[in-house]
């Protein structure tokens, strides 16, 4: 099951268990049964510290426990955690193992004193990049408080159970043998949605902190590259977003950020939150902004979150965008029971299906070429009259035999039977005639909103919500910077956002030097930087 490769760094990584390890297989019939047990003989093999019991009951098979003898720790994963779950396996094995779960230790106490029996199941797909934040978390929590339990459960191995609960979107979380969370989930989205009162004990008060030279919200590509620009120059920064990644995170394949031939979105974001970090920038996460307050006669500008207000000399906005959805009657009802936006992650869900994706440009037609290896038919679309993608991804989906194209259509209503979607209305642009497709999944992938409603009338926006920059990208505010998919910038791609970044940092930069100049006297930082 593994090669040689996984095998030598599995090998290092077992290395650094201090604690017993036991395997614990419930096998069944059949070849995915087989490939477990060899894939957890190839596990125990590569460290003393590490065995496989005599096989137990469970109700689902193939799956195993990764368990801590003599102790209540234990997780489970119903499947092959292979694809992007290995890593969800390595660390449960080592986190089994005795190595400390890598957290914030205010999150990790507050974890550990919830109370109560709670047995949480996470139907994933193989191919979900959001998949392991969940199981990784939840199998962190169970490992931190065994009174918190975790299955995580591989739906291409369960379709039949899968199927029986209507599950069209992963990851999918049920607690107690109940729905309860569908999506990417942190710990600390985990435990504020179980224990309000646990995480509220885990929550710092930023009100608290002295002011910032640069105060970067967002923690995207555009936020971090302004974070790290910032703090090289000596000054003191910090970076404050819900999430390190921002929408790269739900990004599968990257291959044209130059001189990076190919990454996925949560690799990236990693990078992105590991290079910030080398400066000691403070990362700040699970903060969203709720108010831009222009400065004062103090010179401050602040920024209120949802734990507190945090002053800075200069601000650089970094929000992102996030995915456009229809706003169509039954597209909130059928929302991840048959309408979604991630076609990486659920894609293998509707394997053998009819399904349309709604959308003509790059990612709509990445996304109908990924889909008609697995959907029986794809249907795209489009709006416009003409699809705008590049000509390479049409020129692919004109080979594809079981993908079609339907032009000048606006869609009107998702349509469902209460429990899933079933089909799709559109109206033809050119007749005004009513039509209507059956197929059971529709993908929308119609561009971006930029983040920017908290903004208010505080800077000058576009009728689209995007904040207005200049060259220099300074906003309408004095001392305020904007940078990336929340701006007027055009072409909305990962690299260009890294760059105006950068540029919103030097600019915010320059103005500090200027305003300090002009009041007579430089802050200690900037002197120690220049």
């Amino acid at each position: 099951m593994l090669d040689s490769a996984l095998t030598h760094q599995l090998a290092d990584y077992l290395e650094m268990t201090t604690e017993p390890v036991a395997l614990v297989p419930s096998p069944g019939e059949g070849r995915k049964s087989s490939q477990m047990m060899e894939l957890l003989g190839e596990i125990a093999a590569l460290s003393d510290d590490v065995t496989v019991t005599e096989p137990v009951a469970d109700p689902r098979t193939p799956s195993f426990a990764i368990t801590r003898p003599g102790t209540g720790i234990s997780v489970r994963f119903a499947g092959l955690p292979m694809g992007h779950e290995f890593t969800s396996l390595v660390l449960a094995l080592l986190q089994v193992g005795g190595v400390p779960v890598k957290e914030d230790p205010a999150l990790i106490d507050a974890v550990r004193s919830v109370k109560g029996h709670h047995e949480f199941t996470t139907y994933m797909s193989l191919t979900c990049q959001n998949c392991p934040t969940v199981v990784q978390a939840l199998n962190a929590m169970s490992i931190i408080n065994p009174n918190i339990r975790h299955t995580a459960v591989e739906g291409g191995t369960f379709k039949a159970e899968v199927d029986d609960l209507g599950i069209q979107s992963v990851p999918a979380i049920h607690l107690d043998g109940r729905e309860w969370g569908s999506g990417r989930m942190t710990m600390a989205d985990i435990l504020e949605k179980l224990d309000s009162s646990a995480a509220g004990q885990a929550a710092e008060d930023l009100s608290g902190r002295d002011p910032y030279d640069v105060l970067v919200v967002g923690g995207g590509p555009a936020g971090a590259a302004a974070a790290v620009y910032a703090a090289r120059k000596g000054i003191r920064t910090a970076m404050v977003g819900d999430r390190i990644g921002g929408q790269v995170l739900d990004t599968d394949a990257i291959e044209n950020l130059i001189s990076v031939p190919h990454t996925t979105g949560p690799r990236l974001a990693a990078a992105l939150g590991a290079h910030v970090a080398e400066y000691g920038v403070d990362t700040i996460e699970r903060q969203r902004a709720e108010e831009l307050i222009p400065a004062g006669p103090d010179g401050l500008t602040a920024v209120r979150f949802t734990g507190g207000q945090l002053r800075a000399r200069s601000v650089i906005l970094a929000t992102g965008a996030r995915w456009r959805h229809l706003g169509v009657p039954g597209e909130d009802e059928y929302r991840t029971r048959g309408v979604t936006y991630c076609p990486h992650c659920d894609g293998p869900l509707f394997a053998g299906k009819d399904v349309a994706v709604v959308g003509g440009g790059n990612s709509g037609i990445e996304a109908a070429i990924d889909l008609a290896g697995v959907a029986r038919h794809v249907t795209v679309v489009e709006f416009l009259d003409d699809l705008k993608a590049d000509a390479v991804l049409l020129e692919a989906l004109g080979k594809l035999p079981n993908a079609s194209v339907i032009a000048s259509a606006r869609t009107t209503r998702v349509i469902g039977d209460g429990a899933h979607v079933t089909g799709l209305e559109y109206e033809d642009r050119t007749t005004g005639r009513t039509g209507s497709l059956d197929v059971e999944g529709i993908f929308v992938q119609i561009g971006l909103l930029p983040n920017t409603e908290w903004l208010g009338d505080a800077v000058k926006l576009t009728r689209r919500g995007e904040i207005v920059v200049d060259a220099r990208k300074a906003t309408s505010v004095p001392g305020v910077y904007a940078a990336g998919d929340c701006t007027t910038q055009p072409y909305k791609q990962i690299i260009i956002s890294m760059g105006a970044g950068a540029m919103a940092s030097l600019a915010a930069f320059d103005h500090l030097i200027r305003s300090a100049g002009a009041a007579g006297t430089i802050p200690t930082p900037l002197a120690q930087a220049s």
